[in-house]
């Protein structure tokens, strides 16, 4: 029996594509691999701009379980992942559903709700604060007008919250929009078309054919947005800067005090790496769980 010999392709199909990742994998590798290795080998010091570094192993990681502001700005962005990350999800998919068909201008609504992603997360929160603030706001001065007490947008922890989210609402949704667009136009006409023959109803096409064929698109949305969430820094620093109080401040904000205004530069990269792993672990868990889904089916 003549041995078969496994084909490696030709030049074209190996290398080529190859010569085209390699600029991709040498800026990921040198701002995200050797940062993150970076990260990690500085928690495991005392590091200090001023004073140099001196290794401490898992100190760092031992003084974490006793800081009670770790774990205050650690619920507080829970909190908030869990409340932006569905309703940033319905928002885009509701948003998506109408626009996903061409023509009657469809384009130009598109473009508008697509349109706050683009602006700086600083300008947006200039932006906003101008908008919300108390004394100044411009919204408060239009109630004023009308002979209504001002709102505490930003001076109270709940309501403070709630304006962060509707903000956060406001320049994300058209970017997972976006997404859910192109995964509504990516789904075959026919089948919408044999459902309406069959005289299913827009909520059964809904439940049976649009979301079980959006599955991807929506892993994909959860995933970036649960990693955007437990990112948020700057819209929130200048919207609130973590106030009132302690309300609004999350991890990242006391990762970047810690390393740069208190100069505990390995104690924020222990923190880092601590962000880091949680969102791991639930990037994991949502691709587990798509998994089995598709198991099961």
């Amino acid at each position: 029996m003549k041995a078969t010999t496994r084909s490696h392709g030709t030049f074209e199909q190996t290398l080529v594509p190859l010569m085209f990742l390699t600029p991709n994998l040498l800026i990921f590798s040198l701002f995200i691999i050797v940062p993150a290795i970076m990260g990690l080998r500085m928690s495991l010091f005392e590091w200090s701009i001023l004073d140099g570094s001196k290794f401490i192993g898992l100190m760092n990681f031992q003084d974490l379980l006793h800081d009670s502001m770790f774990w205050l700005t650690l619920k507080n962005t829970l909190v908030y992942v869990v409340i932006v990350v569905p309703i940033l999800g319905i928002v885009a998919l509701m948003l998506a559903l109408p626009l996903a068909s061409e023509g009657g201008g469809m384009g130009v609504f598109r473009a508008i709700y697509y349109m706050p992603t683009m602006l700086s997360m600083i300008i947006v929160g200039i932006a906003w604060r101008w908008l919300l603030g108390y004394d100044l706001g411009i919204i408060n001065y239009l109630l004023k007008l009308l002979g209504s007490k001002p709102i505490p947008w930003l001076t109270d922890g709940i309501m403070a919250n709630v304006s962060l989210i509707f903000v956060t609402l406001w320049t994300r949704a058209g970017y997972f929009m976006m997404m859910f667009v192109g995964g509504l136009q990516a789904i075959p006409k026919t089948y919408y078309e044999a459902a309406q023959i069959d005289g299913a109803s827009s909520i059964t096409t809904f439940r049976s054919i649009t979301l079980p064929l959006l599955k991807p698109i929506i892993l994909v949305v959860v995933v970036l947005a649960t990693i955007e969430a437990f990112k948020a820094y700057e819209l929130v620093f200048v919207l609130t800067q973590g106030g009132p109080g302690t309300s609004t401040k999350f991890i990242v904000q006391y990762i970047f005090q810690a390393a740069f205004q208190e100069d505990k530069m390995g104690y924020g990269a222990a923190m880092s790496v601590i962000l880091l792993i949680i969102i791991g672990i639930i990037t994991l868990f949502q691709f587990m769980a798509q998994k089995e889904e598709y198991t099961n089916e």
